[in-house]
Formats: C-alpha cells, structure tokens, sequence
C-alpha cells in the first residue's frame, strides 16, 4: 500500500508541480497589453489606474489610425514595448506607435483575407521577438521589429494550418480567425472550421516558434485507443470534423496547463453519422502544454445538435471558498451560463446537475438523455420563452409575434429540433456569451460578461433530389447558413436572392473557393460543384444543375461534399419584429457582474439601445453586442460592443453606473486594450461595425487618454 501512496503522490506532483504558484492576474508593474485577453491568463485585466472612476469623464481622443477599408472588425490589438499591433479587415498586419498612432510598418500577405481575425501572437527569446498572425489557412512568423516574414520558420515563414491533420490537405477549409496562446518556445492554435461536412478534424496543434516544426497535436476526434475513441462510431476519427477550438485558449505558464474550450462536431444539427456524446467536441480540455497529454476535461453538451460551442476563452482567477485560496478555470457559454472549476483538476466549484431532456424524434437522430447545467450562478440569459415575454414595442409588433410564437416550439434548453416545425433556440445561436468572453477582476473575483437576449428559431427537413445537383449542394452546404429559400439572417448571414445581379460568375467562384466573413472555403468542391451552385442561384428554378460524377472518387472528401444526409438544418432565423426589431421584450442585451467567490450577482443592466428607438423615449433595450468587456483597477469596466449604438462605455465596476461613453466612427464589435507609454494611459478599441443590417463598415483605431494638462479640480 505505502508503494502504491507512493506512486500516487508522485503522480501529483507531475500533474501539479509543488512550485506551482497562482497565477490569474498580470504583474502589478505591467504596462502592456500583451496578449489577447491581456495575458495568457485571459482575464482582460489591468493593472493600471491612471483613467479612473474620478476622472474617466476626461478622456479625449488621443489618436486614430484608419486603415482605410471597409468589412468590419473583431480584432483586440496587443501591445508591447510601445508598438501596437493591429490588423486590417483584409488581414494585412500593421505595427504602430502606440503613443502617436503612426504606422511603423505594414505587413500584406498577398491573400485577401476574409474572414474575421481577433488577434495576434506574441513570442520572444532574447533579441528574437515575433508576431504570428493568422491570415486564411496560413500562420505567418512576422520580425516584430519590421514585419518581415522570419523565413527560418515552416516554409518561407508560414505554416500551412491544413497539413498534419491526417486527410489531403488540399481539400480541407480550415481558417484561423483567433490567435494562439505561447508556451515557453512552442506557440499553440486551434482554428475555425466548416459547421457541415466535409470539415477537417479539430485538432489541437503545438509548433516550435523558433521553426515551425509540429511539436505534437491532441485529437479532439478521438483515434483508436485514446481516450473518448468509444463515444464516436468507429471509422468517425477518418471522417468526422469540427469539434475545433475557433475561440482561442487560456494558459497557467507556472503549472503548464493550457485550457482549450471546443465546439460542436460537423454537422452541426444532424448528427446520425455521428451516433455518441462525442467526446472532446463541446468541452473544456485541460492539457499538458508541453506534451498535449489531457489532464482532464468537462463536456458541457453531450452529443451537440445546437451548435452550443463554448464561444471563448476561459478566465484564469482565484476564488475564495472557506477562506481558502482556489486557483480556478470560469468558462462562459452561449446558452447563458458559468462554469467555474478547480484549474487542476476540474473539481466543479459549484454543483452541476444533469438534468434529463427529451430525446430526439427525428429518424436516425440520438441525442443523450442528460445534459449538464451548473447549479449557480444563475443564468446570465433568459432560458425560456413564453407567450407572456413577447415584445410590446406597438401593438401591431405584439400582435405578430404572438401569431408567430404560436406556430412554434418553445421549451426551454436542449429540446431537439423537429421536422418541419421552428423550434425557439433562446438565447440565440449567437448566445448568451459570445466569442467577445469575459474580464475577471482578480482582487475581488468578480466576472464580467456580456450577453445577447435574442431569440432564434431553428428546423430540420428531410433531403430529397440528385446527389449533385446545384441544388441540392445548396440545400447540403449552403442553406445551413443563408436559409433553403436563401434569404439568410441579415446581416449575420446575407441574403443571396438576385446574387447573379450583383456579382460574376467569378466573384461568386471565389467566395465559394476560399471564403469570406462568416462563411468558410468550400475547398472540397470541384470546379463543376461550383458551377453547379452557381447555376443554381442564378437560376433557382432550374432543378438540376449536375456537378460532373467524374469530378469525384468514391469516398473522397468531394464525394462527402455531395452527399446528402438524410436530413438538414434549414437555416438561422432570428425572431424580429417587421420593423426589424427583436420580437421578445427587452433587454435584448446586458452586462453583468458576478461574483465567482459566492455566485451572486454584483449587478446585471442593459447594454446598448437603438438611437431611433431612444429618441422615441424607448431607452436601455439593449441590443445585441460582439465583442467583450476589460476591467481595470481604476475601478473601470470598458466595453463597445454594441451594434446599433456606436459608443465605447466606461461603468463603475462595483455598481454598474455608466460614467463615461464616447461615439465611434462605426460600432466597436471588438474588445478594447488597455496600456501606459511615457506615464499616459490610453484605452483603443477597433472600430469597423460590420455586424448591423445597412450600417457602414470600415477600419478605424481609436485610443482614448486623459488630457495632457488636466482641468483644474472643480
């Protein structure tokens, strides 16, 4: 027995190492936003308090820095030693003066990025110091210095994302849109992938930062003989896909666990294919950053078919239990919830119930007959819909939504979607939380983060027609997203009725090729595929617009691409109003505070309005929001956010009360930054919009300071 204590007791200490200190909070000297979410700990938390609660209302414009396109922006700058660096909306990669504003260099690809990109990298090892950024499939190794590619690093300074994942390469649509996290001297990534197959597993990946070099990769689509290898049938890991980290990751530097939340696996609401929980899609999984060995994990939705990935990083913090010290992991979900759990081992900190649902009528389909939900703290979204939340906006809107709300299904979490009949996904798909995640103050363990409070609605259809018809590689690839009639949810997912008038044959190629915004390549489908939907939009009522047979081999990923499941989700629906308002009563979003130590709320308020609806004297809706909040110990919580409004806000973090908020050029559906150069603290947020119907878009940084000379004291 004392031989087998034994071996226990060193087991520990591998796991935990007895030198391990907490670490949740950025050094108390620090002036540099380093990192995304301000350092590996993910808290979105500074030190700095120089911009406080008694002089907040001061801040001016310091400097702008327009980069002169338009498409929306998502990026958190980092900042370090003095330069800022940023990314464009095509995803060029700039470095500027962070006390000026002036662009030291500019670093473009060549590829004309698409999709949305929340941040960049960070290494160094002496007078070696890089910036990775993701940039389409690619992630480039730039001299932080110059912007230069370093070209010792994979090949001719970039790696190929789509390699090394055990399928061809060639044929995979695979995008890193969320930065990676640094350990030591290997830099870590997940990526987004497609929500419908053919998608490329989700693997998580270390490279060497001085080479490029994969150092080793965790199979979130177990292979035989791992671990979860039996909660997926059994040729899945050759085929299945997704269950990817696209949201980024926190790291705990002094026990070397990097903890990666994932999202659900491909497809993402039929999942007869897939018949299991589906381990690790849906999970947070800590790992050995060193050795990608799982130390342990928790998977928050078994066997998704609701596309409830965890939609951020999570926050590193310590929580008092006691009057003892924890060091803890809190992940925020999109169905409005908090999971708090002991960072080295996964003890939850709070009870968790599995809670028994309805199981799925759908032919073919299995969904699991339990799901966890944390005991507290409470949901931070409404869970349910009911007749009596409808919105009363005018009496015209309340009329529709209740004829409306009448033909749907509506109860509650994890009801499986049917056949034919909408069913209420609330809060929406796009939470809850989203990938914007959350700030922790580390001295009072209160969490911020905001949340959407917009109902959707979702269904299945069975399939029906030729296997490779431009319809039907529509209704298999495409309708998930822009609806079977393809109408789509503007501006999330844009209509394409009279596409053919507004863009070539060529332009639309390209897109399907290699992506844009939301939307991910298509690089499984063959030329004569992509004529076909090409056909097929331009012509809807031809029926049968044929990919070539010959353009695929029996089994390929081509032919995956082709094939119909036996059922489909026929796209997001947000319920609006016919004026284009949400068709539930207000808050449409919020903010709110909760305290980790005990799981009550500090406070919960509306974030954003619509200026038109304000002017009515329809004030604090809320509305939807992308992108977070920081906290600092000025005692400030900063957020944008908001799509409608165009404001950056300052709240007193211990009350909730707005003190400060300034107008943006185009909404900041980002998360700000915060630092100190020369003794002057700036506050910048990207500022692109891009997420609201009809709005402009653009690029513009903008950081805030207080006055060099200040107003004399009232």
């Amino acid at each position: 027995m004392k031989y087998f204590a034994l071996l226990a007791a060193v087991w520990l200490l591998v796991l935990h190492p007895a030198d391990s200190s907490p670490q949740a909070a950025p050094a108390a000297g620090q002036l540099d936003w380093p990192a995304y979410g301000g350092g590996p700990a993910d808290t979105r938390y500074s030190p700095l308090d120089q911009i406080n609660r008694e002089n907040v209302q001061n801040l001016e414009v310091a400097w702008t820095y327009d980069t002169g396109e338009k498409g929306g922006l998502e990026t958190s700058p980092i900042v370090i030693d003095g330069a800022l660096y940023g990314i464009t909306p095509s995803q060029e990669i700039f470095a500027l003066d962070a006390a000026t504003g002036k662009q030291l260099w500019k670093f473009g690809s060549g590829i004309a990025g698409g999709q949305p990109n929340r941040g960049l990298t960070y290494w160094s090892s002496g007078d070696d110091r890089r910036i990775f950024a993701g940039i389409t499939n690619f992630v480039y190794a730039l001299d932080a210095r110059s912007g230069k590619p370093i070209g010792e690093f994979g090949e001719d300074g970039r790696i190929d994302l789509r390699k090394d994942l055990g399928r061809d390469f060639k044929t995979q649509s695979i995008v890193s849109t969320s930065p990676g996290v640094v350990y030591q001297d290997l830099v870590i990534f997940g990526a987004r992938e497609p929500e419908a197959l053919p998608a490329p597993p989700g693997d998580v990946r270390a490279y060497d930062a001085k080479t490029g070099k994969l150092r080793w990769s965790f199979h979130t689509i177990p292979h035989p003989g791992e671990f979860g290898y039996q909660t997926w049938p059994k040729s899945a890991w050759t085929h299945s896909g997704a269950a990817n980290n696209w949201a980024g990751m926190a790291l705990d530097e002094n026990r070397g666990i990097v903890y990666v939340p994932t999202g659900s696996a491909a497809a993402d609401f039929y999942g007869a294919d897939r018949v299991g929980d589906n381990l690790f899609a849906n999970s947070l999984i800590a790992l050995n950053a060193r050795t990608g060995r799982r130390i342990w994990h928790f998977q928050s939705v078994k066997h998704d078919v609701w596309d409830r990935d965890f939609p951020s990083p999570p926050s590193l913090v310590t929580i008092t239990r006691d009057g003892h010290p924890i060091d803890a992991v809190a992940q925020t979900t999109k169905s409005g919830f908090v999971y708090l759990f002991d960072r080295r081992d996964g003890r939850p900190l709070f009870p968790i119930d599995y809670r028994s649902y309805p199981t799925s009528a759908v032919p073919g389909e299995k969904t699991a007959a339990t799901q966890p939900l944390p005991t507290k703290p409470a949901p931070f979204a409404r869970q349910h819909l009911s007749a009596d939340m409808l919105t009363n906006r005018t009496p015209q809107a309340h009329q529709w939504a209740v004829e409306q709300f009448a033909k749907f299904r509506s109860a509650g979490q994890f009801v499986p979607l049917s056949v034919g009949q909408p069913t209420v996904i609330f809060p929406g798909f796009d939470g809850g939380a989203e990938w914007g995640g959350a700030a922790v103050d580390p001295k009072t363990a209160v969490l911020y983060v905001n949340a959407n409070d917009v109902a959707w609605t979702g269904a299945l259809a069975e399939n029906a027609g030729q296997r490779s018809s431009g319809r039907s590689l529509y209704l298999n690839q495409c309708a998930v997203c822009h609806r079977d009639n393809r109408a789509g949810s503007p501006p999330q997912f844009p209509s394409l009725l009279g596409l053919a008038a507004r863009r070539s044959p060529e332009e639309i190629a390209s897109v399907i090729r290699n992506g844009k915004g939301r939307m991910p390549s298509f690089a499984a489908f063959s030329n004569d595929q992509i004529q076909a939907v090409i056909a097929y939009l331009s012509n809807p009522g031809q029926q049968n617009s044929p990919g070539s047979p010959s353009t695929s081999q029996k089994g390929s990923p081509r032919e995956a691409a082709a094939e119909e499941a036996k059922y489909r989700f026929t796209g997001y629906n947000k319920f609006l109003d016919p004026d284009g308002y949400p068709a539930v009563a207000p808050p449409w979003g919020t903010l709110n505070a909760i305290n980790l130590n005990t799981g009550e709320y500090q406070w919960r308020i509306p974030l954003g309005e619509y200026p038109e609806l304000a002017a009515t004297g329809m004030k604090d809706t809320g509305s939807e929001n992308y992108g977070g909040p920081i906290v600092t110990a000025g005692g400030l919580v900063f957020i944008a956010a908001t799509n409608f409004d165009k404001k950056l806000r300052a709240f007193d973090k211990d009350s909730g009360k707005l003190l400060w908020e300034a107008d943006l050029p185009f909404a900041g559906n980002a998360t700000p930054a915060t630092y100190e150069i020369g003794g002057r603290q700036y506050v910048v947020i990207a500022a692109g919009g891009g997420k609201a119907l009809n709005l402009p878009s653009g690029g513009v940084y903008v950081a805030f300071a207080l006055p060099r000379n200040p107003p004399p004291s009232q």
